[in-house]
């Protein structure tokens, strides 16, 4: 069957055009001359979106999205709750239950809607994940050249060996100029994004341009096929040390997942999405979606160099004052303007990153991190957990975010993400934190907590701590040899600490000696007790058959 065909009878599509597979330099004229939309709140819905530098096709694209949509839209994420698929989704705030009836009309207008205007439509054939074994087939048709030039970018092409392609394909329709009217289509606002798990179908409909959606919610798809596998899919970062020991990394934004896994003395796999298989390791992507805002273009170099590469993408990064687009060599762009988003980004693909394993994959994990920023102070700088406290600590997925970065925050304050990427986790967390028990129990993985937060006191009080210490803590765990040291019981937290570590001071492994107060640590250290316990009871982790540890 033709893609035509098979687009004709998944959706109805009839009278629509497409161009199909264009390479990543057509898809950069296509982007420019075609893809319309807005891009200033208040402006036309026909703007452009998508810009030249001064290196013209020789460079990158510079895309700008919605708005209203420049990150992913988490409370308009939805999965249909079909009758089929009901008991296995973890329906929560950012992944809500849609009605089977309302989505189904709610296609049913999307399709007409393109059907009526004769549509363009760009198609990109690719895959998530480099293992044939595991990859699944997924189909991007949406109305954005830009979008597809990403999908390029982000995901492995052309993969050999994959078997049942057809049968397994899932599909994404991305329509911008859609306008979702929430009280005809049950949903929240005027743009949505729906995972069909019954009909293989990812449906973005409005203004939910960030080119993210595209990239995450087919991992969220992902993170709910590949444990029903018995594949742990994880979002963490993970590399390979020289005796081919390899290491994953979990943690949530500002707890250093990048940075430590960015190491000149190990191989990196990825630094987003990973899966554990009975293969190894494996990434699931091909590119790199990275944060530009503020970027030290010393400190990290492989993206100021691949700033002005063909083929990348530069996401609502603003041009020179009092100059367009088209004049700004990408080297001169102010990455540090925010005035357009706070999450400026940037894709480019995998290939530009020196030092990468073969095929982006690895073999089993030796040890695992559990990344956390506490901004208490209360947490040691590093904590060996057994298999119940793994399960555990990666259910809670906990770190703080700190006074004075946020409007009303005067207090450190607890986060909680389960399985350290709550909104992409399709399944109930046990799912997650129950196979990555067993692998570590089959491989022998060690698992250590590693807080690159503060210490001698909470944020405004403490130092963070330093990156050497970390580095260290972290390269004695990756080297085992935490493995068979003295330990003691942290008190309150319940915690099982190392009493010595190699280039590491004593002193600071427990927390509490590096408080002036200690009845103040006491009493910090039961707030950040307490709040543990609150998440635990409130998302029921006790039902899904995880034991409380702290």
């Amino acid at each position: 069957m033709t893609f035509q065909a098979d687009l004709e009878k998944l959706f109805g599509l009839k009278t629509v055009s497409y161009k199909y597979e264009l390479g990543k330099e057509a898809l950069f004229h296509e982007a420019i001359a075609n893809d319309r939309g807005r891009v200033k709140r208040g402006g036309p819905s026909d703007a452009q979106k998508a810009f030249p530098t001064k290196l013209g096709v020789k460079g990158p694209l510079v895309y700008y999205t919605d708005p209203d949509c420049t990150g992913r839209r988490t409370k308009d994420t939805y999965a249909v709750k079909w009758p089929e698929v009901a008991d296995e989704i973890w329906f929560k705030a950012d992944l809500s239950p849609y009605d089977p009836t309302a989505y189904e009309g709610l296609l049913k207008r999307v399709i007409q809607h393109l059907n009526d205007k004769k549509a363009s439509l760009y198609v990109k054939d690719v895959f998530m994940g480099s293992d044939p074994d595991f990859a699944v087939p997924y189909r991007f048709v949406g109305e954005y050249a830009a979008h597809a030039m990403f999908v390029h970018n982000m995901f492995p092409k052309n993969l050999p060996g994959v078997k049942d392609v057809e049968a397994r394909r899932w599909t994404m329709l991305n329509v911008p100029s859609f306008v979702c009217v929430p009280e005809r289509d049950g949903c929240r606002s005027e743009a949505t994004v729906v995972i069909d798990a019954k009909n293989r179908i990812c449906l973005v409909a409005g203004r939910a341009d960030y080119c993210g959606v595209n990239k995450k919610t087919i991992f969220t798809v992902g993170n709910y096929l590949l444990p029903k596998q018995g594949r742990l899919s994880m979002h963490c970062s993970a590399n390979v040390g020289k005796n081919n020991d390899a290491a994953i990394l979990f943690g949530l934004s500002g707890t250093g997942k990048t940075t430590l896994s960015a190491d000149t003395s190990r191989k990196l796999i990825g630094d987003d999405e990973t899966i554990w298989s009975d293969n190894g390791l494996c990434n699931l992507e091909d590119g790199c979606y990275a944060k530009l805002i503020n970027l030290d273009k010393q400190a990290e170099p492989v993206i100021a160099a691949a700033l002005s590469q063909p083929g990348t993408i530069i996401e609502n990064v603003p041009p020179l004052p009092g100059k367009k687009m088209e004049e700004c060599h990408p080297d001169e762009l102010d990455l540090n303007d925010g005035s357009i988003a706070e999450n400026t980004r940037f894709s480019y693909p995998l290939e530009v990153v020196p030092n990468v394993m073969p095929n982006a994959q690895g073999p089993h994990p030796q040890t695992i991190v559990l990344l956390t920023a506490d901004a208490y102070g209360v947490l040691p700088p590093v904590s060996i957990l057994d298999s119940e406290d793994v399960m555990y600590h990666f259910v809670s997925g906990f770190t703080a975010r700190v006074a004075g970065t946020e409007v009303g925050v005067t207090e450190p304050q607890p986060t909680f993400s389960a399985c350290f990427g709550g909104p992409f986790m399709a399944q109930k967390p046990n799912v997650y934190a129950k196979l990555l028990s067993e692998k570590m129990k089959k491989h022998k993985a060690r698992c250590i907590l590693l807080n690159t937060g503060w210490s001698g006191g909470k944020y405004g009080v403490g130092k963070r701590m330093s990156i050497k210490v970390t580095r260290a803590l972290l390269n004695a765990a990756l080297d085992g040899k935490l493995d068979n040291v003295e330990t003691e019981k942290l008190p309150i937290l319940n915690l099982t600490i190392p009493k010595s570590c190699p280039g590491v001071e004593s002193a600071i492994l427990n927390p509490r000696n590096t408080w002036a107060n200690k009845d103040e640590y006491d009493a910090t250290a039961t707030t950040l007790r307490d709040a543990f316990r609150e998440n635990f009871k409130k998302k029921g982790f006790s039902s899904f058959g995880i034991e409380e540890r702290i």
